[in-house]
């Protein structure tokens, strides 16, 4: 979570964050080693693993926030370092959008570095989200962020402008200025002209950001979502699979 950010508001009582964060604890098998992502689902998720570690689950964490760290020691939840010999058996967490071939845009709640490093060092990647998270195209929903160093602002920007982005620098809501992530720096909130037309547009746009100079990492997760839980507000789950995944 980013510094001075508001924590995500509760999820207990929303029968949809509750449904999908129970049912991704049915893949978690005994000797599990956990990306914890971080937002609403995330934190569902955290405390209902916390409560099955209580019965004699063994797991162990790697946390892609300070939030989702704090919410997986309360809980009981043993933490370790993703160390060079550690590779992920899972990692649930949540997203912002989520489009038919299950790419996704994260990053509104500011962790997006660690969550593409937790992503990339799992084996699985389960996405847990509400219908409304469900878009035809990333952007649907109005912005992409990217993770900025605070000396490249300017060029960045200029660079994102060339792209037919607009981007707005994402302000701390109580001091005004702006907001740092946990790694020092900034984000880039960008909306597009128009929502990216298909998976080739989406992976165009990502190789054109990280050509920027100064850009650390997008919000923009492509083909890492193995499946995708959907919660609805009467308690059902919809399962959708990446292409080519196991069912």
């Amino acid at each position: 979570m980013t510094r001075g950010a508001s924590a995500p508001a509760g999820s207990g009582d929303d029968p949809a964050v509750q449904a999908v964060a129970a049912r991704a604890l049915e893949l978690v098998e005994d000797g599990a080693k956990l990306g914890l992502g971080s937002g609403r689902a995330a934190l569902a998720f955290i405390a209902k693993l916390g409560l099955r570690v209580q019965e004699g689950l063994r797991v162990v964490g790697v946390p892609t926030s300070s939030e989702s760290a704090r919410a997986a020691r309360a809980a009981g939840i043993p933490l370790i370092d993703l160390g060079e010999d550690v590779v992920l058996d899972l990692t649930v967490d949540g997203a912002d959008e989520v489009v038919p071939n299950l790419d996704l845009v994260k990053g509104w709640g500011g962790a997006l570095v660690a969550e593409h490093i937790a992503a990339s060092a799992s084996k699985r990647q389960v996405i847990l989200v509400g219908r409304e998270k469900l878009v035809r195209t990333l952007g649907e929903r109005g912005r992409i962020p990217i993770e900025v160093i605070p000396l490249a602002r300017g060029p960045v920007t200029r660079g994102l402008r060339g792209l037919g982005l607009t981007p707005i620098v994402r302000l701390d809501p109580e001091t005004g200025r702006p907001q740092l992530t946990e790694n020092g720096n900034l984000t880039i909130d960008c909306a597009v002209g128009k929502p990216l037309r298909d998976g080739s547009a989406a992976r165009a746009l990502e190789a054109a950001l990280r050509e920027l100079h100064g850009v650390v990492d997008t919000g923009l997760f492509l083909g890492t979502a193995e499946r995708v839980l959907v919660g609805h507000p009467d308690g059902r789950v919809d399962v959708l699979h990446a292409a080519g995944s196991a069912r």
